[in-house]
């Protein structure tokens, strides 16, 4: 499958680098403004190649999109230590109102993926820009999120973080819902298991993971300036699901008519993803609190489109 990768910084680069290491694509076109970066990221990731199944991978301009099955869109400015993804939205939009034209231009029959930060709302303003059918724009939502929480239960109850099944709805960002009401392990409820296997999963555990979900990017922000490997996962993860039409169900960002908004803003509820893009999306058992919480992470979401002239 051929895939095209725009912009060529630290998340683009480390996404296709994930992606020749998983075997995920058969093609790589990566696209940047400057175009000596995207030679350089070609050549260096080419040279994982030998240790990986064969991948062609260059850098090229948009005319080398066409016939590309996704194409991903990690271009845009970087998130500044400090700096919450809603503000990055004034200094992004515009370089995707330019950039969505021309891949539309050369690629109309690919699957848009929106990486660039703050995702739902680009995601939104793609959507629109596009003039693509739904299902075939989506971000990638709290994949990243979803795979933190997950990933702590797990530690915490000793079971593979695969093996978990829990979800982060919602903003990829502050308000950011963590659904606890549901999450569970082989059927077995969490705050069940947690008790059988001696941790049980009192306020102040859940306040600690709580914090480590949703406080994972600033930190990692503060340590080195930027996050790229775990978003990077995710890209190849979303494109393989797509690629082998898995009908996995990720939590993608996409406009929500299903939670009855006017103006459905794009946010992350779990979705079955396959070969044409997003297939179905599923409205998860949610508590009192946690519906609340999800009207809120639409609220603010709104009320951010509204901001760049979306409605």
């Amino acid at each position: 499958m051929k895939v095209g990768i725009i912009g060529t910084g630290s998340v683009g680069s480390s996404a296709a680098y994930a992606m020749v290491l998983g075997s995920v694509a058969s093609e790589l076109v990566l696209v940047d403004p400057n175009q000596g970066l995207a030679r350089a990221q070609a050549e260096d990731i080419d040279d994982v190649t030998p240790f990986a199944l064969p991948v062609r991978i260059s850098a090229g301009d948009y005319g080398q999109l066409a016939g590309a099955s996704v194409v991903a869109l990690c271009c845009g400015a970087r998130q500044r230590p400090g700096e919450s993804r809603l503000e990055l939205l004034g200094r992004n939009a515009a370089i995707f109102r330019q950039v969505v034209a021309e891949v539309v231009k050369h690629a109309p029959d690919a699957i848009l993926l929106v990486v660039s930060n703050p995702v739902d709302i680009l995601t939104d303003l793609v959507c629109r820009i596009s003039g693509l059918a739904g299902g075939r724009v989506f971000g990638t939502g709290t994949v990243l999120d979803t795979a933190r929480f997950r990933s702590r239960l797990g530690a915490l109850v000793g079971v593979s973080p695969v093996s978990i099944h829990g979800y982060v709805l919602g903003e990829h960002g502050d308000s950011e819902v963590l659904v606890w009401s549901s999450a569970a392990a082989g059927g077995i409820p969490l705050e069940l298991l947690a008790a059988q296997v001696g941790h049980p999963l009192t306020a102040e555990v859940k306040a600690g993971i709580d914090d480590g979900v949703r406080s994972a990017a600033a930190r990692i922000i503060q340590g080195k300036g930027a996050t790229y490997y775990g978003i990077g996962g995710a890209v190849a993860h979303i494109v393989r699901a797509i690629r082998d039409n898995e009908d996995a169900l990720l939590t993608v960002s996409a406009p929500a008519p299903e939670l009855g908004q006017t103006h459905p803003s794009c946010l992350s509820l779990p979705r079955i993803v396959g070969r044409d893009g997003i297939r179905r999306t599923l409205l998860p058992s949610l508590s009192v609190q946690e519906h609340r919480e999800l009207e809120r992470s639409a609220g603010i979401l709104r009320e951010a489109a509204l901001s760049v002239g979306l409605s």
